[in-house]
This record gives structure tokens, C-alpha cells and sequence, in this order.
């Protein structure tokens, strides 16, 4: 039977002996990539889903999900998993999807992801898992990871899946916490599950950081976060909400509070823009403007957006940068009302660094990309117009990628009435906020750890996130989040085998 078989390419349904005894063909769930083409979950029309900030995607029905998770070719060597930050068990969970083994799907995901159905949602896969799928290089279309990711638990919540936190023991030792993002988040799922006493300490009135405040409704609706931190909250995690580390608690009484101290507080300070004008009314930091709408969202009372300052209607809105701030920054404004949405970028749309999903979602929904654009100066008290030179790509600088030069002559007026600045974030000088001298940083001012522990110079307090790497991504800082949660844990372990000697 085996000789028989191997005549057969992988992708026919295969013809066997069952169980029972008798004879047939057998069928094939996997390696569907030949026969079956790449679907994506429905995604709205643009007209309709620029009038609010649903999130622009449906969710697979089961036997599409099934589908698709079933055009994996589960090959040898895993590109999507060995690209994926935290070494996701993608080809297990996408068979055991196709197979129609949901609950086991979302065990084996939750295994590894703290928060799967919001990495499903907002992680940037065309340049990390489903860029490197096998069969996307040969030019089948990639297995759609992320919206199956996002089904999987999306589903497990609907079906009582998602067991509360419920450790098996309490233990005396303590965690603070400073910093209510993904990476803080992640680290105080991991240590409460083990029974540690976990306090989180945050300067904003909610949990759940950049995924609260930063990323808007459409890429991932606020419902999904707070669903995560009720969960939390009801496994017995502490959140001191609304406290600002160096004004409300200083971090040497966090210290003398806990037995280990993890700071995730993220980076924050808006990178600014040189130039005449830079100082004009209208000019606004990205981070501003984004936190002002996703607080209209929950209700909140924001003046700076009723007022108009932080708000696109009517308006004529250049957003500068091209990383993924700044696709939240487009796609908000045209769903304000903004009478035209342009986005200046100093290269071409091959090298941004944005997600080029979402360039295409942006354009779809009414954005202008000006590439090879650079703001000079602006003009107006209260800003009218961003003075423009045109770029060029020259020489590779030291990451490899072209460097922008300025084209002599090509200067030219772009009207606006609201600048929107989405340069990046730095990280805030925290040894002097939280008048902590011996807390080490980088020369680029994030804080220096051990990078297989995450612990700083500061005995028993670890550092995680984009403090520590500067500006990133969320799966990166869930990572981080999960793998101090394991040095910590490693060291509670150690302690209590030495007391125990």
C-alpha cells in the first residue's frame, strides 16, 4: 500500500484501509493550497466602514476557517512559526483547525500567546508570519494566519472555552508591575496563573496601553481588550489605575512593596519635527490625537476633540510618516470627516515601514500617499500649508535602506489645516522622572537589561517592551512580557529549592 501511495502527490485524497477494515479514499484536510485559493474573512465596503470605527473585517464561518486553515502545506521547516516572534505553533494550530478540533486549536495557540485573538487582529503578518508562508514565495497566496488566529479564540470565548484564572496555589511573593500594555499584561497573565500576587500600576484611567489609547476601533475594537482585563482582574490581579510612577508612587516603594518589579510603561515622547512654523496652532502629536479619539469612543468627555483641535472634520489633514501610527492617523481622519486625508512619506511605499494592508486599506477608504515628500517648514499662525520638498532614493545608509535626499527646486505648498506628526515614539528620561540615578539606560535612553533575563541593573526589577527596544511591535512586547514572567518564576523556583535545603 505504502508503493501505491507514493504515486500519489500529497494534495489527492489518499486511498487506504480504515479501521474497520474496509477499503476507500481517505480524506485529505491538509495541502489544499493547489485547489483551493487564498480568502480572506469579508471585508466592508470602503464607504460603508468610513462611517465608524467597527473593526473592517467579518469573522470566518466555520467551514471557511476550516478551508482555509486547511491550505497549509505543512512543510519541514516552518518559515511562518520561525518568523513569528513568539514561535507560534502555527502549522498544529491551522491541521487542527482544518480538522475541525477548535478547542484543541485554541489550547495549543493560547499555549504560546498570551493574547492570540488581538495578535490576530492587529500583528502586521504580511511582514512577519504569512510574508514568509512557503507557499506565499511560491505564489499560491499565503495561508491567511492571522484572521484564522483571530477566529480560533474569538470562538473559544463564544463557547466557554477561555477558562478563568484559577491558580492551583497562592504564593506569598509579589510582583509590581509598572505599565498596563501588552508586554506588563502578558507577565502578570503568566505570574498569577502561577499563584504570584500580582500588583499593575498605570498612569491612565484604563488598562490595556496603546491597545486601549493608541490603535483605533477598526483595527481592534476596545470590547476585545477589556474582555482581557476583566479576565485578569477576576484571576486576582490588583490594577492601580490613574497613578503616575514618580508623581503618585515613587519606584522605590514599589520596590519595597514587592519581591520583583517589571517596568513596561512603553515609550511615549513623540519624536518632533524641526522648521519654521513647527511651533503653529494645529500641529498635533499622533499619540494626542489618536488617544482623543479612542476616548470619544468610550464615551469619555474630550474638549480638546469637541473643541475642534484634535478633531478632522471639515478639514484638510497631511499626516507626516509612514509606520503604522500613521496609518491609524489616515484611516481616523477620513472617518471624522475630514474633507481630504494626505500622507506624506520621505520614501517610496517599497520601503515604509508600515503594514502594506493597511496602505491598501487606507487608500481604499480615500488617502493620498505623496511618497518621496518631506516637510520643510510650515506657514501660518494657526497652520495652513506644510512647506514640501520633493525626495529622491540615494545610497543605502547603515540599515540598508536607501537614504532620502532632497531635490533641489522642487519645493511646493501642501494646504492643511490640521498636521498630524507620526514620526515615532522615544523613550521618556525615566531615572530622572522617577529620580532613580542607577536605573541604566541606552545612549537612545531605553533601559538596559540582561537579554536572556530582562533584569536590569536594578536587583530583582526587569524591564520589558519598548522601553527596552524602543518602539515595536505588540507581539514583541508580549514576548518580553512572558519570558520575564519565566526568569522570575525561575528565581522563585531556585529560592524555595535553597530554602527548602
Amino acid at each position: 500500500m505504502s508503493a501505491l501511495l507514493s504515486f500519489y502527490p500529497l494534495t489527492t485524497p489518499l486511498y487506504g484501509r480504515f479501521k474497520d477494515g474496509r477499503y476507500g479514499v481517505a480524506k485529505q484536510p491538509m495541502l489544499k493550497f493547489v485547489t483551493v485559493g487564498k480568502e480572506m474573512p469579508e471585508k466592508r465596503l470602503a464607504d460603508q466602514r468610513k462611517e465608524d470605527f467597527a473593526e473592517i473585517y467579518g469573522e470566518y464561518a466555520r467551514e471557511k476557517a476550516a478551508e482555509q486553515a486547511g491550505r497549509c502545506s505543512q512543510c519541514g521547516v516552518p518559515y511562518c512559526q520561525s518568523h513569528c516572534p513568539l514561535h507560534n505553533n502555527i502549522p498544529d494550530w491551522l491541521k487542527l483547525t482544518a480538522e475541525g478540533r477548535l478547542r484543541e486549536a485554541y489550547e495549543l495557540s493560547q499555549a504560546t500567546n498570551t493574547f492570540p485573538e488581538i495578535c490576530g487582529r492587529i500583528c502586521p503578518q504580511d511582514r512577519l508570519c504569512e510574508g514568509n508562508c512557503v507557499i506565499e514565495q511560491s505564489g499560491h497566496g499565503t495561508v491567511t494566519i492571522g484572521s484564522v488566529e483571530k477566529y480560533i479564540t474569538d470562538t473559544a470565548f463564544d463557547q466557554g472555552w477561555v477558562m478563568p484564572i484559577a491558580p492551583s496555589v497562592d504564593r506569598a511573593e509579589s510582583v509590581g508591575i509598572v505599565g498596563a500594555g501588552p508586554g506588563g499584561l502578558a507577565a502578570a497573565d503568566m505570574l498569577r496563573r502561577a499563584g504570584l500576587q500580582v500588583t499593575v500600576y498605570d498612569r491612565y484611567d484604563r488598562s490595556g496601553g496603546l491597545m486601549v489609547y493608541g490603535i483605533p476601533g477598526f483595527k481592534l475594537e476596545k470590547d476585545v481588550v477589556m474582555r482581557r482585563n476583566k479576565q485578569l482582574a477576576d484571576g486576582g490581579v490588583t490594577f492601580e489605575l490613574n497613578c503616575d510612577v514618580g508623581q503618585d508612587i515613587t519606584l522605590e516603594e514599589i520596590r519595597e512593596e514587592h519581591d520583583y518589579v517589571i517596568i513596561a510603561t512603553g515609550v511615549y515622547k513623540s519624536r518632533e519635527l524641526p522648521g519654521p512654523g513647527a511651533g503653529a496652532d494645529g500641529i498635533v502629536r499622533a499619540i494626542d490625537y489618536l488617544t482623543a479619539s479612542n476616548r470619544k469612543s468610550f464615551g469619555d468627555k474630550v474638549p480638546e476633540f469637541d473643541s475642534g483641535e484634535l478633531n478632522a472634520e471639515g478639514k484638510r489633514v497631511v499626516v507626516i510618516g509612514g509606520g503604522d501610527t500613521a496609518m491609524d492617523c489616515v484611516r481616523t481622519a477620513t472617518r471624522q470627516g475630514a474633507t481630504s486625508v494626505k500622507c506624506l512619506y520621505r520614501r517610496d511605499r517599497a520601503n515604509m515601514p508600515g503594514s502594506q494592508r493597511e496602505v491598501q486599506n487606507a487608500e481604499e477608504e480615500g488617502v493620498e500617499f505623496v511618497w518621496l515628500s518631506a516637510p520643510k517648514g510650515f506657514t501660518g499662525d494657526s497652520v495652513d500649508g506644510v512647506m514640501v520638498q520633493k525626495m529622491r532614493l540615494g545610497a543605502p545608509d547603515v540599515t540598508g535602506r536607501q537614504s532620502p535626499e532632497v531635490i533641489d527646486g522642487a519645493d511646493y505648498i501642501e494646504g492643511a489645516d490640521l498636521v498630524i506628526k507620526a514620526l515615532g515614539f522615544e523613550p521618556e528620561d525615566l531615572p530622572a522622572l522617577w529620580q532613580t540615578p542607577e536605573l541604566e539606560v541606552t545612549r537612545w535612553g531605553t533601559i538596559k537589561t540582561n537579554h536572556r533575563t530582562h533584569e536590569t541593573a536594578l536587583e530583582n526589577v526587569f524591564a520589558v517592551g519598548d522601553i527596552v527596544r524602543g518602539a515595536s511591535l505588540v507581539v514583541w512586547a508580549i514576548r518580553d512580557g512572558r519570558e520575564a514572567a519565566e526568569a522570575i518564576l525561575e528565581r522563585v523556583a531556585m529560592q524555595g529549592r535553597v530554602a527548602a535545603e
